[in-house]
């Protein structure tokens, strides 16, 4: 067997073993390590025990969220989104998501360079970067929001798009060890309605196909799987009219294939980090 397919193997069937929560989530979230045999994988824990309430997201459960964005990211073909399946645990039945192993912060130049998505001081925009927000920084001097003009990034948010995204903070893009960028958290996606909320706005009112020349092929491969297998498997974790409301989501991007800008009173989830 592979690496992948050995790390996935102990993601379904390994001992899952809870090595600490981590308090910055507002969920009980906890970085696990999942043991077979041999095998050793670090993954993160949701179990759907510890999900709160939300009134706006009174179907399903986060984690069947988290692991539908999972789907239609592989659908896709572009793997944004770190191997998630549902499985039991020391909490109950909750997402169990891999690990992504990421830079330490004393490496060389990962420190001394912008993140994927930053904040800079005043409208100094480093070149490769796109501004987002203008704000005052916590000792009121001026700061601009800003995300790298990245392929990988393009892809991210066209794909926020897809699943109607209500969180993409900063601190859910990963730039992994092995040069791939992930997005995680998304348990509050996939809403019928529109709550698109995003740091990643520098591409509004740009053609899709101006992102990524491979980005309507890949929709349109992923309307035809809504119309089949993907809809199925999306089925447990979804409603009929979250199904709907994806599909006609593609649909419309891909008859109007230009990226939408901030709503005004839902632009950015606060914090952005």
């Amino acid at each position: 067997m592979t690496q992948i397919s050995d790390d996935r193997e102990a993601l379904h069937s390994g001992e899952l073993e809870i090595l600490g929560r981590i308090r910055s989530a507002s969920n009980a979230t906890f970085l696990c390590q999942a043991t077979l045999g041999e095998r050793r994988v670090h993954c993160v824990y949701k179990p759907v025990a510890g999900e709160q309430p939300l009134w706006d997201f009174p179907d399903g459960t986060l984690a069947g969220r988290e692991l539908g964005a999972h789907l239609i990211s592989a659908e896709l073909g572009w793997n944004l989104v770190p191997y998630t399946i549902i499985r039991d645990g020391p909490a109950g039945p909750g997402m169990a998501q891999r690990w992504v192993d990421q830079p330490e912060d004393d490496d060389e130049n990962v420190s001394q360079a912008p993140g994927l998505v930053d904040v800079v001081p005043g409208d100094h925009v480093p070149a490769g970067y796109l501004p987002v927000l203008q704000a005052y920084g916590q000792y009121g001097d001026p700061v601009t929001l800003v995300h790298a003009d990245d392929i990988r990034l393009r892809r991210l948010a066209i794909f926020d798009v897809v699943i109607n995204n209500a969180d993409r903070k900063g601190g859910h893009v990963l730039h992994g060890t092995d040069d791939r960028v992930y997005g995680v958290d998304h348990g509050v996606s996939l809403h019928t309605q529109d709550k698109l909320r995003t740091v990643l706005w520098g591409w509004a009112g740009k053609s899709v196909a101006d992102l990524d020349d491979e980005a309507l092929p890949a929709l349109s491969r992923l309307l035809v799987a809504l119309d089949g297998p993907l809809a199925a498997s999306l089925q447990p974790h979804l409603t009929a009219e979250e199904i709907a409301a994806l599909r006609r989501r593609v649909a419309d991007l891909l008859e109007h294939p230009v990226m939408p800008g901030p709503n005004r009173h839902r632009p950015i989830p606060w914090p952005a980090f």
